[in-house]
């Protein structure tokens, strides 16, 4: 199937100001692509190249099959942006009947359903919206017309965590149906929950692009395993994947990077009587992406 968004080479400077360098992505029909990396990293320039916004200093990039400028395409996306400017007298109602007619018409219906979903109170003027009632306005004219290819960028700022929970089961619902997310954001959980694949940018470079099942297979988790009498250290010691091992009588703790298999078949040689597990810390990965990259860019700056 033809790929939703590919690029090659894709490149953006402000000046002699590096927005975003080469950059070979492919998103694919059907799946949630979290794109992840600090703030000023690049993740913008790249959603606002792929809407025509701007334009590329250089490189080719295509979004649904065509080329970002034919109009036809601007049709089949939604698009909440990061800074969302609503002011003015007049209600988010009428705003969003105003994209629906224009979006080859919304149906009422569907718009208060999205409203009722994130708990929006459409009937208020847009210039006295609070932060996160703006968001979600912005949110609903995202989803309304039901595009084939929706790009959230830093989607959940200013909502409350029951409304995030709400906006993720939203877009789990837009990968059911076979359409494509591409959801930028700063913050790992949300991006966590409901990607299939992450791509990691850092200082205008993507430095990674990786499935979330096998990152959390590369995840660090701590494991403490209780015995039913004590067991001897060297049965645990110099396991693959395993360090900060602690034995104190009966009770075994650990750090394991990646699969736990070794230290698992080390266990069943005695009775456990009881075991747990913290959920894989993703969040050292990324930081050790985003700290190699800044490296390996000292490195270049310094001619190394």
């Amino acid at each position: 199937m033809t790929a939703v968004v590919e690029t090659e080479g894709l490149t953006k400077f402000y000046g002699k100001r590096r927005g975003l360098e080469d950059l070979d992505l492919e998103i694919r029909p059907g799946e949630v692509f979290g794109y992840l990396g600090p703030n000023g990293a690049g993740k913008t320039t790249t959603i606002r190249l792929l809407l025509d916004v701007i334009r590329p200093t250089r490189g080719r990039m295509s979004v649904l099959g065509a080329d970002p400028r034919d109009p036809a395409v601007r049709g089949r996306i939604g698009y909440l942006p990061g800074e969302l400017a609503l002011e003015g007298a007049e209600r988010a109602s009428a705003y969003l009947a105003f994209l629906g007619q224009a979006r080859g018409g919304v149906s009422r219906d569907r718009i208060a359903a999205l409203a009722e979903r994130l708990d929006a109170d459409l009937s208020v003027p847009m210039g006295k919206l609070s932060k996160g009632s703006k968001q979600k306005v912005g949110l609903i004219q995202a989803f309304m017309h039901e595009p084939e290819f929706l790009i959230l960028d830093e989607p959940t700022s200013g909502l409350d965590p029951l409304v995030q929970q709400e906006f993720l089961a939203m877009v789990r619902e837009v990968r059911a149906s076979g359409r494509t997310v591409l959801m930028s954001s700063h913050v790992l959980a949300e991006v966590e929950q409901v990607s299939d694949r992450v791509g990691i940018v850092r200082g205008g470079r993507l430095v990674a692009v990786e499935d979330i099942a096998v990152l959390r297979e590369k995840a660090v988790r701590r494991v403490e395993l209780h015995f039913d009498a004590p067991v001897p250290r060297e049965a645990f010691e110099d396991l693959p994947g395993v360090r900060d091992l602690r034995v104190e009588g009966a009770a075994v703790s650990c750090t394991i990077d990646g699969r736990p298999d070794a230290l698992v078949k080390a266990a069943a040689r005695f009775t456990v009587v009881h075991l747990v597990s913290a959920e894989p810390d993703l969040e050292e990965i990324f930081l050790a992406y985003y700290s190699e990259s800044e490296q390996e860019g000292r490195h270049a700056r310094a001619g190394v």
